[in-house]
């Protein structure tokens, strides 16, 4: 008896922090495997917000088609939600054709969830997560994992002492409920999962990604970071808009606005990054499943591609 196949659609994710190089990689397994691209990015969905995102180049998006990029402008509403309906129209549209599907991103949150469901736990109490971020700043990480670890020994156990964002969102349930997060995540589990997957990560050695990081943004600072942002102002985005306040945009803003010196905003702004990329590997190097791969080994994401789709019951492309 042949064992049983799977007819779900298959995706490949590639992830890992910002700078690993996930869009080469990512291009290069595309063309190899006659696939397109599903971007899972929360700020590439930003029209007019290109340098500072490192969105694809436009030859980039010539050579392999881009999904989910230029959806919304600055002064729109997007959140998870909207991003998995909008991923999993993309993913019918591109099974239908026959296209390989390469999901590519660093916001681990709308991996998760289009692969795995939204978890039906409470939606978010902004005053309350306030308070715990306050609690954070105040006191330290150190202190509400504490506070976690007595009153939620099960999620504590789970979530990394440094995680403060996770650490508030499961004190945060646990206030609002009473009941741990955990209870919700392994209710989720019985979920159906609507997709194959294969998880690829790209993890270079800090050292090279710190550098990465640096390189990526005097490079957009010598590409026009600067004007980009005060193009967007002179249209009206307004500063204190959610997508103007995200890296390297809050940057620019404080420096238009002079606030600081352009050499103090790019200072800054690389150093927040790299706490950016620290938290985004704090997540994925928690997600289960993960191939981990160095950036530079193109014929690892191959082999590791090719043993995926060959077990594919419905084979496309080449």
């Amino acid at each position: 008896m042949t064992p049983h196949r799977s007819s779900k659609p298959r995706l490949i994710l590639l992830m890992g922090p910002t700078g690993a190089g996930k869009t080469s990689m990512a291009l290069k397994l595309a063309l190899r495997f006659g696939g397109e691209i599903v971007s899972a990015d929360s700020m590439q969905v930003y029209r007019g917000m290109d340098i500072g995102t490192a969105k694809p180049t436009v030859l980039e998006q010539a050579i392999v088609h881009h999904h989910l990029l230029d959806v919304v402008t600055p002064d729109e509403t997007f959140d998870v939600s909207r991003y998995c309906a909008l991923a999993r129209e993309a993913i019918v549209g591109l099974t239908r054709k026959g296209s390989r599907i390469f999901v590519v991103g660093g916001t681990g949150l709308y991996l998760r969830a289009l692969v795995g469901g939204l978890i039906q736990s409470p939606g978010a109490d902004e005053g309350l997560r306030q308070d715990l971020k306050d609690e954070i700043r105040h006191l330290g990480t150190t202190a509400l994992y504490e506070r976690l670890r007595t009153q939620d020994p099960l999620a504590a156990a789970q979530i990394h002492p440094r995680d403060g964002i996770r650490i508030v969102r499961a004190l945060e349930v646990l206030t609002l409920t009473g009941r741990s997060i955990v209870s919700y995540q392994q209710a989720h589990r019985f979920a159906e999962r609507p997709y194959e997957v294969l998880k690829i990560g790209l993890m270079p050695p800090k050292e090279k990604l710190w550098e990465a990081i640096d390189a990526r943004i005097e490079s957009m600072i010598d590409r026009g970071l600067v004007e980009e942002v005060g193009g967007l102002l002179a249209k009206g985005y307004e500063g204190s808009l959610k997508a103007m306040q995200a890296l390297g945009y809050r940057h620019m803003v404080a420096y238009l606005a002079g606030k600081v010196s352009l050499p103090e905003a790019v200072r800054s702004l690389k150093r927040d990054t790299r706490r950016y990329a620290k938290r985004q590997l704090t997540w994925f190097t928690a997600e289960e499943g993960i191939s981990w791969l160095d950036p530079g080994d193109e014929a690892g994401g191959e082999a590791l591609t090719d043993r995926f789709l060959a077990s594919d019951p419905n084979p496309q492309g080449t």
